[in-house]
């Protein structure tokens, strides 16, 4: 199958290159995407002119259709968004313990071993996103069979199937997590369900909205990110198996490769802000309560920023990638995917000896404005086993 054409890798290169800002449309709403390097990271600091206090309008397109709660801590401004961020920051910093990554080799190595095993692999649903969900209930501290219902999701907790505008996914959603919670009511366990019923935030315990919406981002954000990650990383090496025979047992060259697979790949083109008085961006006019794109995607192959942005250097340093996002609203789940990736690399290089592409049907990020490969719907592959 061919390679994608230039324009589905980078489509915002040209209004990058001459003007810094993309004039779109989504679902008829005008959304000037923010392109350059300097610019997204200088308007992800500015929460006062390029506010995150949205409910339901940060994603591009919107989510009303699917949740009728306020994502925590993402959709608030400081001091609110601090206040959740240092609530959570104890769960989502758990891969940071060399306990919790050794438990996570473990998934990980399992699930390669499974892999080779068969004579061939669906990569997207029968690998990661099978590791995309254990290791969401390692990190909440939950039992592996919630994970088995989790999977059971699909690869994006609103838009996987025919559902339409997602929701009735979202209402699924939302009924499952209120059901969670009742049931951990009183139960003093170290489960995230519990640790929510008993949270404070500035010195009173969190309202049922506030527990819902935390736990809607839990399961919503980083899912399908992480599953186009896993999988053109495993395609990639399929084509490239000396660069991971050249990295796979060195942990600095691991995490470099990393880096810069998050930011080859960059699978969130975009997060939306909104600008709470009429705001001037690259020409374009924001009216007050209008929303701006802050274009990861674009500023992670900002020709001025990064040498040959479109080649996967794996040893490129420094990386100042904003694939995690960039402000005060850097991923909360950074610490994990960059736990799962890593533990791919290595577990790739360690227990396979060769990795064969069989079929591809690739997934596009297609809006009016532009189309972007983020990734597969779905990827078949053989893995042959190490011995």
């Amino acid at each position: 199958m061919p390679m994608p054409s230039p324009d589905e890798i980078d489509p915002f290169r040209p209004a990058r290159v001459q003007s810094g800002v993309l004039p779109a449309r989504f679902a008829g709403e005008p959304i000037p995407m923010i392109l350059r390097h300097a610019e997204v990271r200088r308007a992800a600091k500015d929460w006062q002119t390029f506010s995150s206090d949205a409910p339901m309008r940060v994603p591009i397109p919107s989510e009303e259709a699917v949740r009728s709660v306020r994502q925590l801590p993402i959709e608030a401004d400081p001091p609110l968004h601090g206040q959740f961020r240092d609530l959570l920051k104890p769960v989502f910093l758990r891969p940071l313990q060399p306990a919790y990554q050794a438990r996570l080799d473990r998934l990980v190595a399992g699930l390669i071993d499974a892999a080779a095993a068969r004579p061939r692999i669906e990569v997207v649903r029968d690998f990661a996103l099978p590791l995309q969900s254990r290791a969401l209930a390692l990190l909440l501290g939950m039992p592996d069979a919630a994970a088995e219902e989790w999977i059971g999701w699909g690869t994006h907790v609103f838009h996987d199937g025919d559902d339409g505008d997602g929701s009735a996914r979202g209402q699924g959603l939302d009924r499952y997590i209120r059901r969670a919670l009742a049931a951990a009511a009183g139960s003093g366990g170290d489960e995230f369900f519990a640790l929510l019923q008993r949270a404070e935030v500035a010195g009173r315990r969190l309202t049922t909205d506030e527990q819902v919406g935390i736990a809607n981002l839990a399961f919503a954000g980083g899912r399908d990110t992480v599953i186009h990650t896993v999988s053109r990383i495993i395609a990639h090496f399929a084509g490239h198996r000396a660069e991971l025979e050249a990295i796979w047992s060195d942990p600095r060259r691991i995490a470099f490769a990393t880096e810069e697979f998050v930011r080859f790949v960059s699978p969130l083109t975009h997060i939306g802000r909104v600008c709470p008085r009429p705001t001037e961006v690259g020409g374009e006019m924001v009216a007050a309560d209008g929303r701006v794109s802050l274009c990861w995607a674009s500023a992670n192959r900002d020709e001025t920023v990064f040498d040959r942005p479109d080649e996967i250097r794996l040893d490129r340093s420094p990386n100042p990638h904003l694939g995690f996002g960039s402000g005060i609203h850097t991923c909360l789940g950074a610490a994990q995917a960059r736990a799962i990736l890593r533990s791919l690399i290595l577990h790739l290089g360690a227990r396979t000896r060769a990795i064969t592409i069989l079929g591809e049907e690739r997934q596009y990020d297609e809006q009016d404005s532009y189309r972007r490969w983020v990734g597969y719907r779905a990827l078949d592959v053989a893995m042959e086993a190490r011995t």
